[in-house]
């Protein structure tokens, strides 16, 4: 029988269960090693400074050394004449002394002369001969670096628990170390369970599912601070995977698995766990969404955690439970993570019992940052790669309200600044043009109608549209004036996607039109409501009979794909017989077409941001030969006209 989970614990409860079992979270040792390994490592150790910096007096323009008395009546109009002595270059031991009267040529970085308290620059001198002109007075210590200005000798530069990065590296580099006292890192084994997964580029079988978690919850950890180890995949077998486990807890300090969690028939990695050691599984579920399906406990010392198998929820259950256990045994002190304050765009429902995380784009604006949320499944492996972070909501929430600002968790220390924002409806194209014009772009895909109030908000640089009027059949342009956008915003012409029916190779049923959908021996998979191929849908089949009638009518009426992707696919995969999308997915399934109508997919800007560079090149690339040769041999079924790039609505 199924087996119901036990008492779902907050992560912070999950935690402690863990860390009282080991008696505390704790760094597992310390060891030392050269600089050149350390980038990335937790210092162990406070580290003193064994040399002063710099550790002599020296120069830090090109110039003379003087005696400042020599030339503190020196004035453009009135120079002062000093005779030349000597030179003293870059890692030279002065051979010379300064004396009234008197200078010493100096490089950048070499040592100062006795005799000399500052350095006249290059540029306020003249040489004449033996001698040099001076046309700027100097006071004492000018354009000298003084001996143990950055740093003396027995300050303490680094203390314990600092994570090195390349900034810490040069200042034990420049205090006189070759090697440092770091924690050890948590070794980490990972493996992937599941009869549906199939090792990464081999030929996918139906219904397989490529191991997404392994490799990626591998390179995760290291991020955390260990030193992580892929195992491979294990089956859904009690004896498989005890075995597998046994021999992986001998060389590991903590052992990370994906799949198997929940509470079905064939989830027994909770089984197994309670069978390798004492005392067992602590963990069994967090209240938290993604990932509630998450275990974990200790064996003789060592450290377990089950993941979710679906890729979202396995991230994310790492992120908020697993990193901060592995940060912990790494020897992180405090919080690295980033924090970025945003505002939500609309309203989204979140919390309602669980803590829930919901993965963002961010996207600047002169307001501020707005977090948009990513859609997406709990099985979605791409959603945290297009994410710039996740918003937390805590289980007593219901939604986080619009316009709501929320405190985003980065993915990364730092955002990275984007040429231009994209966001509206999906297509491949967009990415084609971004590429093709050379920017960096954030695009984010919440379908036309976002996108029309992100350009009415001004978070959007491009909104991709292909909005279709009922009453019209005209694309995007009798929405400018719906959304009261007519003083605010510029349409741009796009190009052109041929919609069809999609149909199995050789169209075995001979669906040639939209009466064929009314045949019983015929399933038809649709379109999502509000969507420009569901209009397209819904008025074809209103010249044939009364819409009210489609669902008892025609059989799959009522499944709605939200992407052509997805349409495609129930083709391909015979879980229906026809639907209406465009070419380019008939093209990749292998799959025919039976053309239909061009839909219009255009490009909305908001007035004030037309002019902006980036904009600018985006437009030119969408009007340029270049883009109509690479869009036409990439993208089947798509085609640019004449005036692709033109301006075919304009504030007046």
């Amino acid at each position: 029988m199924a087996v119901v989970f036990h008492k779902l614990l907050s992560v912070e409860e999950g935690l402690k269960k863990i860390a009282d079992a080991l008696g505390g979270l704790k760094p597992l040792g310390v060891e030392e090693i050269p600089l050149q390994e350390a980038c990335g490592r937790i210092l162990a150790e406070a580290i003193y400074s064994k040399a002063d910096s710099p550790p002599f007096d020296r120069a830090e323009m090109d110039g003379y050394a003087v005696d400042s008395r020599s030339v503190s009546e020196a004035e453009e109009d009135n120079p002062v004449k000093l005779k030349l002595v000597g030179k003293v270059g870059v890692g030279e031991r002065p051979g010379v002394e300064v004396k009234l009267g008197e200078a010493v040529e100096v490089a950048t970085g070499a040592p100062i002369p006795k005799g000399a308290d500052s350095v006249v620059m290059v540029e306020y001198t003249k040489k004449e001969d033996e001698h040099i002109l001076v046309y700027r007075s100097t006071a004492p210590g000018d354009n000298i670096g003084e001996t143990g200005s950055d740093l003396t000798i027995g300050d303490i530069i680094l203390h314990k628990g600092t994570l090195l990065t390349p900034r810490e590296i040069a200042v034990l580099i420049v205090s006189g170390y070759d090697k440092v006292k770091v924690y050890k890192k948590p070794k980490v084994s990972i493996f992937s369970t599941g009869d549906e997964l199939q090792p990464p580029g081999t030929t996918l079988l139906y219904g397989k599912v490529y191991d997404v978690n392994g490799l990626t919850l591998k390179a995760l950890a290291e991020e955390s601070g260990a030193s992580a180890r892929y195992l491979g995949i294990l089956k859904d077998r009690f004896d498989e995977i005890k075995e597998a486990l046994t021999s992986a807890l001998k060389d590991s300090d903590i052992i990370i698995t994906s799949g198997s969690t929940s509470a079905g028939l064939g989830d027994i990695i909770y089984r197994v766990i309670d069978e390798l050691g004492e005392p067992g599984l602590l963990v069994h579920g967090l209240k938290i969404k993604p990932g509630k399906p998450t275990v974990a406990g200790v064996l003789n010392g060592k450290i377990f955690i089950g993941l979710p198998g679906f890729p979202l929820s396995s991230m994310i259950a790492f992120y908020v439970f697993a990193k901060p256990i592995i940060q912990r045994l790494a020897g992180f002190s405090g919080d690295f993570e980033a924090l970025q304050e945003a505002a939500l765009p609309y309203r989204v429902s979140a919390g309602r019992g669980r803590r829930e995380y919901v993965p963002v784009h961010l996207v600047s604006t002169h307001r501020g940052f707005v977090a948009y949320p990513v859609l997406g499944s709990p099985g979605a492996a791409s959603v945290l790669s297009f994410a710039d972070g996740f918003v937390e909501v805590g289980e007593e929430r219901e939604f986080i309200d619009e316009g709501e600002v929320v405190k985003v968790r980065l993915l990364s220390q730092r955002l990275k600044p984007v040429d231009l924002v994209v966001i509206g409806s999906h297509c491949p194209a967009v990415s084609l043009l971004v590429e093709l014009a050379g920017l960096s772009a954030k695009i984010v895909n919440v379908g036309s109608l976002m996108g029309w109030f992100a350009v009415k908000r001004g978070e959007a640089d491009v909104a991709g549209t292909h909005l279709l009027h009922e009453q019209t059949l005209e694309y995007n342009r009798p929405f400018i004036k719906i959304y009261g956008l007519q003083e605010d915003a510029v349409l741009i012409r796009g190009y052109s996607r041929m919609q069809g029916f999609i149909v199995k190779k050789g169209n075995p049923k001979q669906i040639l039109s939209f009466k064929d959908l009314l045949r019983e021996d015929v399933v038809f998979i649709n379109r999502n409501k509000g969507s420009g191929t569901r209009v397209l849908i819904d008025h074809n089949l209103s010249t044939i009979i009364p819409l009210s009638e489609a669902v008892s009518r025609i059989r799959g009426y009522t499944r709605e794909a939200k992407t052509h992707s997805a349409v495609a696919a129930a083709v391909a995969q015979s879980r229906a017989d026809v639907g209406v999308g465009i070419e380019v997915w008939a093209s990749a399934y292998g799959l025919d077409f039976i053309p239909i109508a061009e839909e219009r997919f255009d490009f909305l800007i908001p007035a004030a941001k037309l002019d902006k560079a980036s904009v600018q090149r985006f437009v030119k690339t969408l009007s340029s030969k270049r883009f109509a040769e690479v869009l036409q041999l990439s993208l089947k079924g798509y085609t640019v006209s004449e005036d692709s790039g033109s301006i075919i609505y304009s504030p007046k």
